[in-house]
Order: structure tokens, then sequence, then C-alpha cells
């Protein structure tokens, strides 16, 4: 199960309502953070979720609304006393990090890692690996070099035993999870295979874009996603040249395929979003407006979702 926690749903200048850039993934023991606005340490204390646990940070592109949170974070992080080493990726993250640690007038007691993700051309990255999951990222069109980021979790085999039984005389023990490891086994002078006694279960996908107007790379990137985060900064009438739009993401949205589009990132100039809700949903109609605190779980079993504002 994913849980997904949305800390700043606001754009280059915070509102009274909405933090800049933040998002909180908790995936089965690993957290982490998807841009890291300022204030989001705040936010995470008022979620009463754990920036100790935090162990990866995504940036997508190195605007201050996505990134400044980073400095008073890891000051907090290092006062706590924190041990466990942290992993900070974006574009050219070696110099950026390497600068905000040259503004403090202290040392930190922790390792600090910088990753650089790849910020030009069209191929889609592995940059992190996991037993259960792996992060992608790929390159976006904004007015600096900028990354979209996706959360694969990986496919899995669901076992029916009473079929295996039936079958082979395969129960419920250590040779079922060799089965799915090795993919088949030998039992009894028998060739199983898995696919003959399993059914496969498709991992989840949560896709970040950061911000980005439409490109190819988007597509790539968002094709099936469970769960499309998507920057809809504007209404139409509204666009800029380095941002999306409502209407952009939902056409995003329908060509790929994906099953929610969650619209975030938005002007001040807007207090209700209704605007932008209602010129995604003539596109795509599973759209739904992202505020502060609102959470997403994603699960696996189904992949159905589930959200609700907190209060």
């Amino acid at each position: 199960m994913l849980e997904i926690v949305f800390l700043g749903t606001g754009s280059g200048i915070p509102s009274k309502h909405r933090n800049p850039a933040g998002i909180w993934l908790y995936y089965e023991g690993d957290a982490m953070l998807w841009d890291c606005g300022e204030g989001t340490q705040r936010q995470l204390m008022i979620a009463k979720l754990s920036f100790m646990k935090i162990q990866r940070i995504f940036i997508t592109h190195w605007h201050a609304d996505h990134w400044a949170g980073l400095i008073g974070l890891l000051q907090t992080m290092n006062m706590e006393g924190r041990k466990e080493p942290l992993y900070i990726y974006g574009p050219d993250a070696e110099r950026f990090v390497g600068d905000i640690l040259d503004l403090n007038y202290w040392g930190p007691r922790f390792e600090i890692i910088p990753k650089t993700v790849p910020h030009e051309g069209t191929e889609f990255v592995k940059i992190l690996e996991r037993e259960q999951y792996q992060i992608f990222s790929i390159p976006t069109k904004h007015s600096v070099p900028s990354v979209a980021y996706c959360f694969q979790e990986k496919d899995s085999w669901n076992v029916d035993i009473k079929k295996a039984e039936k079958l082979y005389g395969l129960k419920q023990g250590p040779l079922v999870g060799r089965l799915k490891r090795n993919g088949e086994i030998i039992f009894k002078g028998k060739r199983i295979r898995l696919e003959d006694v399993a059914v496969k279960k498709k991992g989840i996908k949560v896709v970040y874009t950061g911000d980005t107007k439409t490109c190819e790379n988007l597509k790539t990137i968002s094709k099936d996603a469970d769960v499309l985060i998507h920057d809809a900064t504007f209404v139409e009438e509204k666009y800029d040249r380095m941002h999306s739009g409502a209407k952009e993401a939902a056409k995003i949205a329908k060509e790929c395929g994906v099953k929610c589009l969650v619209l975030t990132h938005f002007s001040r100039r807007y207090q209700n979003t209704k605007p932008l809700i209602d010129e995604a949903k003539k596109i795509f109609p599973n759209t739904i407006a992202a505020k502060d605190f609102m959470k997403i779980t994603v699960k696996s079993k189904t992949n159905k979702f589930i959200s609700f504002t907190a209060q």
C-alpha cells in the first residue's frame, strides 16, 4: 500500500491555505519526499509525519518553491540527532546540495548524499532500485533543468494454493516461495511454472510532473499511471510558457490511460479551484484538485485509490 500526503499544493508564492510544493510518500517502511518547498518541515509536523523517517528527497528542479524547505529541514534533522544518511536527488544535485550546505554555519552530523538525475534527452531512467519498487525519472520542459518522477511498484504474483495442490500436490511452504522467486520449480518430477498456478498483480504506478509544459517525455512517463500528479498552475486563458494548465494535464491523462488525475501547483490567484477542475473534467472526468494535507492511499491489491482531506 502506498500513502501519498500533499504537504504543499501552491505555486511560486504561498497563500494562507497552500504551502509551496511538497509531497510525502510512504511505502512498506520507506518514506520519501517529492519536492521540499518553503515550510515543508512545519507541514510535516502539522500532518504528524516523522521527518526523521525520510530516507530520500527527490527535487524536480531548483526553483525555490520546490527546494527552499531543505535548509530548515536539514538543520532540524541535525539538531534532532539524525544518524542515518539522507539521499537528495535532482538535476545537478551535487552542485546545488553543496551550495545549500555552504549557506549554513553548521556541519551536518549525518551523511547527506546528493544524487544527480539526468535532465536532458528523452531517456526514461531508473534512479533507484529497491526490493519491491523502483523510482524512475525523465527530463521535462521548464525554464530551468527539470525532471518528472515515477514510483513503480514491482509486479507480484498471488499463488492459488488450492489450484497448485489440485494440479501438482504442491502445498503452502518454502517451495511456493522458491516458485515465486524463480518462476518455476521441479516438484515430484514435474515442472511447475508460476503462471500456471498464480495470478499476476500489476504494481502501483504514481507519476509527479513537477513544473513543466506538455512534452513527449511526459507522455512516456505517464503511460498507464494509477495516479498522475500534474502541474496545473493556470486555466487555459492564463497559460504561460513554462507551466501546464488544467486542460493540458487532462489531455495527458486521457491520452496516457491514467486512472486518476490529481491537479496541484495552483497559482494563488485561484482561491477556488473549481474553474480548473471544470476545465479538466470536460476532458478527463476522474480529476481531483489537491489540497494541503489531502491524503491518497493506493492499494496494490486492487489498484484503487481512496482520498480524503485532513481537517
